[in-house]
């Protein structure tokens, strides 16, 4: 702001480095984050979301809710555009992100590392407020669209859905992403307090 009047004539075009600042990790690396965290882990795993602008909001909505890492599949998932990092609003340079070769093999090992993996479908499903949310944590969000593949739902321990009063039958990605998070971001908050 200040005094001093705007001008265009002191713009200047400047490159982006995509990749400056972000925090890509191996699988290796991912549990190698979990060893190290000194309260139960508290993941979101991305299955195949292509939308820049998504993925930016799942980001930013998982750095605002304290999530540990975000985890997305190599193939059929968008990468960390500038789009992404501009819609994140920072989330990409401080949230690490883990790139996985074989989402099944890496959903296997959280769950012997003692993960709960909690995905969201719309039949058969529990409500996502009858589920604890408080212990070592992993919400599955799937893609646009489609939603999760059928390997990855079959490898959670719970579905959940949420209710849906209106005539439309699903949210957007990000804000159901959004709406899982911060429900067990709540759980957590409660628990701690008592």
């Amino acid at each position: 702001m200040g005094n001093k009047p705007r001008s265009s004539s002191g713009r200047t075009h400047r490159h982006t480095d995509y990749g400056a600042g972000i925090r890509i990790l191996a699988e290796d690396d991912l549990f190698g984050l979990l060893d190290s965290l000194k309260e139960p882990a508290f993941l979101l795993i991305l299955d195949c979301v292509q939308d820049p602008h998504n993925l930016g909001a799942c980001l930013r909505t998982a750095n605002g809710a304290g999530v540990h890492a975000v985890i997305m599949p190599r193939d059929r998932s968008v990468d960390v555009t500038d789009v992404v990092r501009r819609v994140a609003c920072g989330a990409a340079e401080t949230t690490p992100i883990v790139r996985v070769t074989n989402l099944s093999r890496v959903l296997d090992q959280l769950k012997k590392a003692g993960v709960w993996l909690v995905g969201t479908g719309a039949e058969e499903a529990r409500s996502l407020y009858e589920i604890d949310l408080t212990g070592p944590l992993a919400i599955i969000m799937g893609s646009e669209g489609k939603g999760m593949r059928r390997l990855t739902a079959d490898k959670c321990d719970f579905l959940v859905n949420f209710p849906m009063r209106g005539t439309v039958e699903s949210l957007n990605v990000s804000v159901s992403t959004g709406i899982c998070l911060f429900e067990a971001l709540r759980q957590r908050l409660a628990k701690d307090v008592k």
